[in-house]
């Protein structure tokens, strides 16, 4: 059985960083694309970054230069390294694979 489970989200000053985790059972993150959304009450789900099993790496475009994705094959974990946050950038994230997503972890971006 798949799992991702997600952590490191909090409340950030503007301006501030979060590393976000994404730690996976029951797969190898090395051998699939492993993507980050985000969620806000009331909105749909959008896509932020996606790391592939080759370590391609892409980012919607609000957030490339700030946001970093990676990972950790030893770990089994992918991170969502998140810098000069914007109040915008609060959500709720969520790995995901394929129809596999996580219970999410909440950032807030306030001052």
């Amino acid at each position: 059985q798949v799992q991702l489970v997600e952590s490191g989200g909090g409340l950030v000053q503007p301006g501030g960083s979060l590393r976000l985790s994404c730690a996976a059972s029951g797969i190898s993150v090395s051998l699939w694309a492993i993507n980050w959304f985000r969620q806000t009450p009331g909105n749909q789900r959008e896509w932020v970054a996606i790391i592939t099993s080759g370590g391609n790496t892409n980012y919607r475009e609000s957030v490339k230069g700030r946001f970093t994705i990676s990972r950790d094959n030893a770990k089994n974990t992918v991170y969502l390294q998140m810098n000069s946050l914007k109040p915008e950038d609060t959500a709720t994230y969520y790995c995901n694979r394929g129809g596999t997503w996580g219970q999410g972890t909440l950032v807030t971006v306030s001052s």
